[in-house]
C-alpha cells in the first residue's frame, strides 16, 4: 500500500510563499509520477502542477510562473513551491501518486492553504 502525507499548508498574505511537502510511504518509485492538485467548495478538484518519473514538468496555465514542483527520490518526497499567492480562493492541495508499473492513483488527505488579502 501507499501513503502520502502532506504538509506545509497554512495561513499566508496575499503575496507570500509556502511549501507544501509530500512525503510517500510504500511501494512509490523514482518512476512513478507525483502531482499537486487543488480544490475549492463546489469545484472539482484541478490540476496544479505535476512532475513524471523522467522530471518532465507540467503546470496549471495559472500558477505558471509563481510555482514550482520537485522531487526528491531519496526521500520519497515531492514538494511545491509557491510564490506570489493570491486571496481569490482557499483551496485544499492534495499530493498525487500515480505509479508507472499499475497505473494505480493514491491521494493524500489534503493540506489547507488560505491566503489571505
Amino acid at each position: 500500500q501507499v501513503q502520502l502525507v502532506e504538509s506545509g499548508g497554512g495561513l499566508v498574505q496575499a503575496g507570500g510563499s509556502l511549501r507544501l511537502s509530500c512525503a510517500a510511504s510504500g511501494r512509490i518509485f523514482r518512476d512513478d509520477d507525483m502531482g499537486w492538485y487543488r480544490q475549492v467548495p463546489g469545484k472539482q478538484r484541478e490540476l496544479v502542477a505535476v512532475i513524471t518519473g523522467t522530471d518532465t514538468v507540467t503546470y496549471a496555465e495559472s500558477v505558471k510562473g509563481r510555482f514550482t514542483i520537485s522531487r526528491d527520490n531519496a526521500k520519497n518526497a515531492v514538494y511545491l513551491q509557491m510564490n506570489s499567492l493570491k486571496p481569490e480562493n482557499t483551496p485544499v492541495c492534495y499530493c498525487k501518486a500515480r505509479r508507472a508499473w499499475d497505473f494505480r492513483t493514491f491521494w493524500g488527505q489534503g493540506t489547507q492553504v488560505t491566503v489571505s488579502s
